[in-house]
């Protein structure tokens, strides 16, 4: 008799060499369900053995294609490629092979201490780069505050100039104007009645 529920298998830890010849540990569960008891029970001896055996040696193949570093990050294609083998060569069992999941990828103390110190280099090369960053930003808004302080106290000293060159026009021509306007009195003056004789007599005084 077999469930014909989904079950969940543990595919025990085994050791795998990565492409740059690197030992790691690696363990996961395997998800399968029987879609036909009489396959199941005549087409193999035990589906599950067989699915396990499979996982592993397929697990083997797929690390032995990828970097240490690659590992870590290609769990989902890692886990994809060992449900598509064991899937196919589970059907004449009648099994389905619904998914796999990695569960840990253990690499040799030495290597695990190694990228450690790999991963705090890394952390503090980013805090000393983004200190770096904020220090250059910092200098750049002060050079730009500076710069603009400039402009607004040139543009400030134009204006002062022009107000005091138009402040200086403007006094001349009220000068201009005054002067004008009392030589024309004069002209009018003379020109009254009287006015010549007037000018004569002060000429007389004069001499």
């Amino acid at each position: 008799k077999y469930t014909l529920k989904e079950e969940a298998i543990d595919v025990p830890p085994q050791t795998c060499i990565t492409k740059d010849n690197i030992s790691v540990e690696v363990d996961g569960i395997l998800y399968l369900q029987v879609m036909e008891a009489k396959k199941a029970a005549y087409g193999i001896n035990d589906y599950k053995y067989a699915a396990i055996q499979l996982s592993q040696t397929t697990m083997r193949s797929v690390i032995g294609k990828l970097d240490l570093d690659k590992t870590f990050e290609e769990r989902d294609s890692i886990n994809g490629a060992i449900v598509e083998a064991v899937d196919s060569a589970s059907d004449p069992w009648g099994v389905k092979v619904s998914r796999y999941e990695v569960k840990n990828i253990v690499p040799p103390p030495s290597i695990k201490d190694a990228m450690e110190k790999q991963m705090r280099a890394e952390r503090e090369k980013r805090a000393l780069i983004a200190e770096s960053e904020g220090d250059r930003q910092a200098k750049i808004n002060r050079s730009e505050g500076d710069k603009q302080e400039l402009i607004a106290r040139s543009e400030g000293e134009k204006q002062k100039r022009i107000n005091e060159a138009e402040g200086r026009a403007a006094e001349i021509e009220r000068i201009a104007t005054a002067t004008a306007e009392g030589i024309r009195k004069i002209a009018m003056a003379i020109n009254a009645e009287g006015g010549k004789d007037a000018v004569n007599l002060e000429l007389l005084k004069a001499i």
